[in-house]
């Protein structure tokens, strides 16, 4: 087994990354950063070859990076996540070349990161924002408002809304659908709700035609003022506009996917099936649209105290008090 000190075993797994998996300038970046610190912490613990460490070793470093005990940056879990991916891939690539008898790495996992709950807006704020979306004289007011009504009806990506063609649209009320090309280009089809059909047709009469005349031709849906298909970066910033100017509370943190997930939460609130928000939102596991069940907990809990009969404890005085009493019995 060749003998290989840990700074050399590390610049040769990085030129493999280099030259054999092209990986992006930034990412490879990340990764030396990561090995770095790595060697830094094996050197201090008296390991100087990759044979000499151990899986130990390896959830010690886990364990240094979460916590910044060795002077470090204290990291995050999405970082040590990165990180421990940098470490995996080493002890691989150590392995693979017979530097080490065994991989040191092969069962360690990331720390696991907090869910974090999808951020939605109120029905309400929804409907400021479409207003506000709408604003203004000629072409432009018209296709965001249209833009705004179908990522709100249909629960679309962005780029899954910009990149619409006018054969993907069929805006016949009361059975309007659109063909979304999703992850993977997987196709779905999905029901358009009434004002979104509206907003559509409004703009593919009365404004999209002005926008065309300014290009070439293009199938696209939503165009922009010179004539050719509307960016995502163009969406994004109608859409942070209409916020503004709707003064919505943390308008600079409304983005399209803001849409999205107020979609998905108040179809859950109004009682639709999981299963079913899934299909609509093309997730592959309904595991990834049950996050979405986490936020509407309070709405269940308003409707569970005005709905059920003994869920409020009546006050001898005329009022009503949440909960029971702590010395009430439970028949």
């Amino acid at each position: 087994m060749a003998q290989v000190l840990l700074q050399s075993a590390v610049e040769d797994y990085l030129a493999h990354l280099t030259v054999e998996r092209g990986l992006a300038v930034n990412t490879l970046a990340a990764y030396r950063r990561d090995l770095a610190r790595y060697v830094a912490h094996l050197d201090a613990a008296g390991r100087t070859r990759p044979d000499d460490i151990t899986e130990r070793d390896v959830e010690d470093f886990v364990a240094v990076m979460r916590t910044g005990s060795d002077g470090g940056a204290q990291l995050s879990a999405s970082s040590t996540a990165r990180a421990v991916v940098a470490l995996r891939g080493w002890h691989r690539f150590c392995a693979l070349e017979g530097l080490t008898g065994a991989d040191a790495a092969r069962s360690v996992r990331p720390p696991a990161q907090p869910k974090r709950l999808p951020k939605a807006i109120s029905t309400s704020d929804v409907e400021r924002l479409l207003e506000a979306a709408s604003v203004g004289e000629g072409p432009v007011p018209l296709r965001d408002r249209a833009l705004l009504e179908l990522l709100y009806s249909t629960g679309a990506r962005i780029s899954e809304a910009v990149g619409l063609d006018i054969d993907d649209m069929d805006l016949t009320h009361g059975r309007a659908s659109v063909r979304l090309r999703g992850k993977g280009r997987k196709e779905r089809v999905v029901p358009v709700g009434s004002y979104a059909v509206d907003a559509v047709d409004a703009y593919l009469v009365r404004a999209r035609p002005a926008l065309a005349g300014e290009g070439r031709g293009t199938p696209a849906v939503f165009l922009n003022t010179r004539g050719a298909r509307l960016s995502r970066q163009s969406a994004w910033g109608l859409l942070s506009a209409a916020a503004e100017r709707a003064h919505l509370d943390g308008a600079a943190h409304v983005s399209p996917h803001t849409l999205r997930h107020s979609f998905a939460t108040h179809l859950l609130a109004g009682g639709a099936d999981v299963r079913v928000v899934q299909e609509l939102l093309g997730h592959a596991s309904v595991t990834t649209t049950q996050i979405y069940t986490l936020v509407t907990r309070d709405t269940l809990r308003e409707v569970y105290a005005t709905a059920h009969p003994r869920a409020l404890r009546r006050d001898p005085h005329g009022g009503e008090r949440s909960g029971a009493s702590p010395t009430s019995t439970p028949r």
